[in-house]
């Protein structure tokens, strides 16, 4: 069975294999270098909390631009124009959530893990338990969208056809995310997001020169261009409404998207596991201001680029191509520099993906290990190196599932997967973690029911949604953009879930509170001088 298109016409798909293979050797050089030093559960997890607060804060932005945010954004820039924008601006203002309410107090509470600061003044097997399978339910989502879309862009850039080809292709990249994690630990795998943030930041920084200096480095010119190009909708690229906007649901499911978007960011597990990889929560504070500048810069060049996108390419191309508004920036690429630059942003795009599920990988064996295995399982009465040596066979099997749910998904819409996982983060996560560092009355049966509740309600609800089943079928493809095709069993009437299920959870992280007469008053205090101060947190990071 062949798939849609032979990649992008015009590309060089031996070209572009032969630079993904020589990121792939060099990193691994890296990795393997890495491991030399990765001795403590502290190093493996941690990466020892070497890394600076600038070095930190460029491999979140490594972790935190996936292909998604490169290729997606571009695309719906081009296709949409404002309205794309706004997925942008959405996903920097998140990050203002996590420095201001997070990432210090977090820092200097933990000791690896989420489930760390959750059980800090709680009942500590029910509530890691209950950490841990938030962690990985958000970390398996976003991984299994991350694999999926590798499947489709091998499509896009590669010119591999027929299902086998591509299988194979996930399976590699795979089975190379699986060497990062099992070699480098943390260490490895934050050189390997520090190198693949820098390749994807000069790769946007120089087709964004590109393109602005082909219009008189004037915006109001690329904005015309772009506006010339789109024909009688060309207009509406530069005003809200394209996309969303035209009934009361689609500015309904707008809005909830942005809450998911905006107070995912802070309960996303690698996000907040990378605090933990810094000395001092000065550095933390460093970090996070470092990112963010980083993705603000990076944002800005999709907007030049999804708009070069829709003026140089144009949109009825673009929604032609393979993988249609994922090729707007390779497309762009192949117009402005030919196969050379296509190859380059095809490494980048395939790095991109490589880095995140690395980190993903990562983080949800470092969860199960720490939290099940040593603290649930073990009692706490486990040596660090049983713990890092089930860490890594937790990597194993993830890894393994990740690519048996990435063959299994790659024809399918894995949008609503991405959007899962930000709703479970800040449904499960986020209420819990707030009530945790700042509500002083909060106890275990609160956090159980925040947890349990705002996941069942959310996948519940994203079960249940047009994300699912019952959108209509477009006359252009044949196709619904549900996932499920022919069937239609929603009656949720929003894509994402966010403007239900996060303030459902607060309420019910309340109300399991206020219902138990549980509360260590002596616990809280210790918390609170620590996570404000920091004083007594390098003695329990100590393993």
């Amino acid at each position: 069975m062949k798939t849609l298109a032979a990649g992008v016409q015009g590309s060089s798909p031996t070209l572009n294999i032969t630079i993904f293979a020589v990121f792939v050797a060099i990193t691994l050089v890296i990795v393997f270098r890495a491991s030399r030093n990765t001795k403590t559960a502290s190093d493996y997890y941690a990466a020892g909390r070497a890394f600076t607060g600038p070095q930190n804060g460029i491999a979140i932005s490594g972790d935190y631009l996936s292909a998604a945010s490169f290729l997606g954004i571009a695309g719906a820039i081009a296709i949409n124009g404002y309205d794309g924008f706004l997925y942008s601006i959405g996903f920097l203002v998140a990050w203002l959530v996590a420095l201001l309410l997070v990432a210090e107090l977090l820092r200097n509470t933990g000791k690896f893990t989420m489930g760390d600061v959750l059980a800090f003044r709680m009942k500590q097997r029910p509530v890691r338990a209950a950490a841990a399978i938030s962690t990985l339910a958000v970390s398996f989502f976003y991984l299994l969208a991350q694999m999926a879309g590798a499947g489709g862009l091998v499509n896009l850039l590669l010119g591999i056809e027929g299902n086998v080809g591509q299988d194979l292709v996930i399976a590699v990249v795979g089975v190379i995310m699986i060497l990062y994690v099992l070699i480098g630990g943390m260490k490895g795998t934050t050189w390997v997001q520090i190198i693949k943030a820098v390749l994807l930041i000069a790769g946007a920084f120089a087709m964004t020169v590109w393109v602005l200096g082909k219009y008189g480095f004037n915006l109001s010119n690329l904005f015309q261009a772009a506006v010339d190009r789109g024909g009688q909708t060309g207009e509406a690229l530069l005003g809200p409404g394209k996309q969303y906007g035209k009934t009361g649901t689609t500015k309904l499911d707008f809005l909830s998207l942005g809450i998911a978007l905006v107070l995912g960011t802070a309960g996303l597990p690698h996000v907040l596991m990378r605090f933990y990889t810094v000395p001092t929560a000065k550095d933390a504070r460093r970090s996070v201001v470092w990112a963010i500048a980083l993705i603000g810069v990076f944002y800005l060049f999709t907007l030049v680029l999804g708009y070069g996108a829709g003026a140089l390419v144009g949109p009825d191309v673009i929604a032609k191509a393979p993988g249609t508004t994922n090729s707007a920036a390779p497309l762009l690429a192949l117009q402005l520099g030919g196969p050379v630059l296509l190859g380059f942003i095809a490494a980048v795009a395939f790095a991109t993906i490589l880095a995140v599920v690395a980190g993903l990988t990562i983080t949800a064996s470092a969860s199960f290990a720490h939290d099940v295995y040593a603290n649930v399982l073990k009692k706490g009465k486990t040596d660090p190196d049983s713990e890092v040596r089930v860490a890594r066979i937790t990597a194993l099997v993830i890894g393994a599932v990740a690519i048996v749910g990435g063959i299994l998904a790659k024809n399918q819409n894995v949008a609503f997967l991405v959007a899962l996982a930000f709703a479970v983060a800040a449904s499960a996560n986020l209420p819990t973690i707030l009530y945790s560092l700042f509500w002083k009355r909060f106890n275990t049966q609160g956090a159980l029911w925040s947890i349990y509740g705002g996941l069942i309600v959310c996948v519940i609800l994203i079960v249940f949604s047009p994300a699912v089943s019952g959108k209509p079928v477009d006359a252009k493809t044949g196709k619904s953009a549900s996932m499920i095709q022919g069937v239609d069993f929603h009656w949720f009437p929003l894509d994402n879930p966010g403007i239900v299920s996060i303030p459902v959870a607060f309420f019910l992280g309340w109300l399991g509170t206020v219902l138990s007469k549980e509360h260590n008053r002596k616990k809280y205090a210790e918390m609170e001088v620590r996570s404000l101060t920091g004083a007594g947190a390098e003695k329990a990071t100590q393993h």
